[in-house]
């Protein structure tokens, strides 16, 4: 049996490399984009389920979450993963959220197992949000996030809630293809 030449392996491999965010689509919370800027879009979002922990390091945030929709719940049920993977800082600290799929209501999303994490509903309402790629280090995103809430003020809506990280591809997507967004709660009234 041949081998392949190592030119028609690489090829194979950068093919798939850059195919793999979009075949590996995944379902996000439906939006409206209501008001559009150069730099930053208003979206208004309905009401969304989320499975969300507090946590002080990332991983364990993640890990935790990511439990729950392995089966870490009452119905050991595996749940389809969604995007984005939010993550906020509130009065008891870091926050980390996944949406969960439309299908689930408060009623038929099965209980965590772990008393850390919890189902919540994250009340409809209108969102700023800047898009950028690269690392989501958090020099890039307070960078973004620095830009928004600047355009925010001198466009005079207010922001009534915290910086919200959203996380949109895994870490082996390549920078330039991730899709990365800062994102606030703010009080939309202009029609």
């Amino acid at each position: 049996m041949k081998t392949l030449p190592i030119f028609f392996k690489l090829n194979i491999f950068l093919i798939l490399l850059f195919l793999t965010p979009y075949i590996m689509a995944y379902d996000e919370p439906p939006f409206n984009v209501v008001y559009k800027t150069g730099v930053y879009e208003i979206r208004h979002y309905e009401d969304r389920l989320v499975v969300q922990a507090n946590h002080t390091n990332q991983d364990r945030g993640f890990r935790k979450l990511f439990n729950y929709i392995s089966g870490a719940n009452i119905n050991s049920e595996k749940i389809k993963m969604t995007i984005p993977v939010t993550e906020f800082n509130n009065s008891s600290g870091m926050v980390m959220q996944f949406y969960l799929p439309l299908k689930f209501t408060e009623k038929t999303a099965p209980a965590p197992t772990d008393p850390k994490v919890e189902l919540i509903t994250v009340v409809e309402g209108y969102y700023a949000v800047i898009k950028f790629s690269g690392r989501l280090t958090d020099k890039n995103f307070n960078k973004h996030n620095k830009i928004l809430r600047e355009n925010l003020i001198e466009d005079k809506i207010k922001i009534t809630g915290p910086a919200i990280k959203a996380i949109y591809n895994g870490p082996f997507t390549l920078p330039f293809l991730r899709r990365n967004e800062s994102m606030f709660h703010v009080d939309w009234n202009k029609n």
